[in-house]
């Protein structure tokens, strides 16, 4: 535990298990409680590695179901276990594990309820290898969308995340899509929700094991957020409410729309 606060990682995977291995040892154990891994119907042996190295806790999808039902089951099964802080993190060794601690005690300490590792923040993108094309377009639909959202992050696309328990039992998780988009159909709500937001410093790491969308599926992805952020103009403008942006039954009350950069 960390500061009397139960942590659990979650690993969204789908054909890891060529960098399982190195992300899974490089997870702080001394202060996670338990680490869930969640198998989208992978076709390689990433859930025979999984219990080979001693994860306990996995599930297996037993058809693919996209990357944003993957990380539903992550969620659900955490707060099942009864998780105080939930940590998701890529097993594909494109982030350091190494910055799980900080992370966890930002929200363990009561400071911020979410923190985003940040590629953008610092020269981490590009010294890591991201490709020019992909930084660009980063930079491009992260200034339209702090502009139409009303928020002020260095990035909504990382995929590095950590979340009190609150947050996740109070977002619509049902809501949002089973596809790529998720994870920024999450964070809108969660800005729309008032949960103040951190951000730390992330170097990343690209590689031929690392996982990658490609061209179409980018286009496809970009889209899918500036039409997320529309919808979160309407919402906050009370034009039209879409159903993710209502809170769960007996959730948080609501507070301040802000965020912050850390």
């Amino acid at each position: 535990m960390l500061d009397g606060k139960k942590v659990v990682v979650v690993l969204p995977a789908y054909n890891a298990e060529r960098t399982l291995e190195r992300t899974y040892a490089e997870i702080p154990h001394h202060i996670v409680d338990e680490v869930i891994l969640v198998d989208d119907a992978s076709r390689d042996r990433t859930v025979e590695l999984a219990r080979r190295i001693g994860i306990r806790h996995i599930v297996v999808h037993e058809r693919n179901r996209g990357y944003g039902a993957n990380q539903k089951t992550c969620y659900r099964r955490a707060l099942e276990l009864g998780a105080d802080i939930v940590v998701m993190l890529h097993p594909d060794y494109q982030y350091t594990p190494k910055l799980i601690l900080p992370m966890a005690s930002i929200i363990a300490s009561g400071v911020y309820p979410v923190v985003l590792g940040s590629r953008i923040l610092g020269k981490g993108a590009r010294k890591g290898g991201m490709p020019l094309y992909k930084y660009i377009a980063n930079r491009i639909l992260t200034l339209a969308q702090n502009v139409l959202i009303g928020a002020k992050l260095s990035e909504y696309h990382t995929g590095y995340r950590a979340f009190s328990s609150d947050v996740l039992r109070t977002i619509r998780l049902d809501a949002n899509s089973d596809d790529f988009v998720f994870d920024n159909e999450m964070l809108s709500q969660i800005i729309f929700a008032g949960f103040e937001i951190a951000e730390i410093t992330c170097p990343t790491r690209y590689f031929d094991e690392a996982s990658s969308i490609n061209f179409w599926r980018s286009m496809r992805y970009g889209f899918g957020v500036l039409r997320v952020s529309v919808q979160h103009l309407l919402a906050r403008l009370g034009l039209y409410v879409h159903p993710r942006y209502r809170m769960n039954e007996n959730s948080s009350p609501k507070l301040s729309v802000k965020s912050s950069s850390n």
